[in-house]
């Protein structure tokens, strides 16, 4: 089957993991895997698709995970908000440095690093060919960097989300600890809010459902995922 050169997408949201930023450990910043990352971004950019990007903060600081209790949650996940700040930067000079106009939008204000969120400033830059990388997840403590990326992609009216991984798809069991784990090529969200599969947490999930917005997982670390999705092949699992 022959696929077109042109991408089947106008404005996609692409979630990025922190821990996909971290390479092989899944911490800190692995900046030639950013790199090989970005390049793909480029070339996506280049078939004149309007970008998005939320990143996880994983690498850095993860909130909800600190089992030790010395920090309470609503710091723990300012923390975590923070972290992504962190990556997002890392991608914004990257870009950059490939001569891609990129802007960082947080949700948290500092006016020193980036610029405020708003939401028609956003569409504006993508309108005018600029990829922006949306930090601070939401803002606000108890919602992970998941319903930044449905709430963001509703906001811009993004056609699709792109959820980048570690893993290839959405399967029926953790791939990494049962080796008999299958994939779904396509699920529906009802069927993947029954069986409890964690592509994402409810309230994104519930998101993206209200809104029909489609989610595509796949594995980023693969290299070439991301561009044959935009031209429409099948790669992960679909979502809708």
């Amino acid at each position: 089957m022959n696929f077109p050169s042109k991408s089947i997408y106008k404005r996609v949201l692409l979630k990025l993991s922190g821990e996909v930023l971290g390479g092989e450990k899944g911490t800190g910043i692995d900046f030639k895997e950013v790199r090989r990352i970005c390049e793909e971004i480029k070339e996506v950019h280049n078939m004149e698709v309007e970008i998005g990007i939320v990143v996880g903060g994983g690498n850095i600081f993860r909130g909800a995970e600190n089992e030790e209790g010395e920090i309470d949650r609503v710091t723990g996940d300012y923390m975590g908000m923070l972290g992504t700040v962190i990556n997002s930067l890392a991608i914004q000079s990257v870009l950059e440095n490939m001569g891609v106009q990129t802007r960082v939008l947080s949700a948290i204000e500092m006016k020193a690093l980036a610029e405020p969120y708003i939401r028609r400033r956003a569409i504006r830059h993508m309108e005018k060919g600029r990829i922006v990388v949306f930090a601070g997840g939401t803002g606000s403590p108890y919602f992970s960097t998941d319903t930044a990326s449905s709430l963001r992609a509703v906001e811009t009216n993004a056609e699709v989300i792109l959820k980048g991984t570690k893993v290839d798809g959405v399967f029926d069991a953790d791939p990494f600890k049962v080796k008999s784990a299958k994939m779904f090529p396509y699920i529906t969200y009802m069927e993947a809010l029954q069986r409890n599969l964690k592509i994402m947490d409810s309230t994104a999930f519930s998101m993206c459902m209200d809104n029909k917005i489609p989610i595509i997982v796949f594995n980023i670390t693969v290299p070439g995922n991301l561009l044959k999705i935009m031209r429409g092949e099948k790669i992960g699992t679909i979502v809708k």
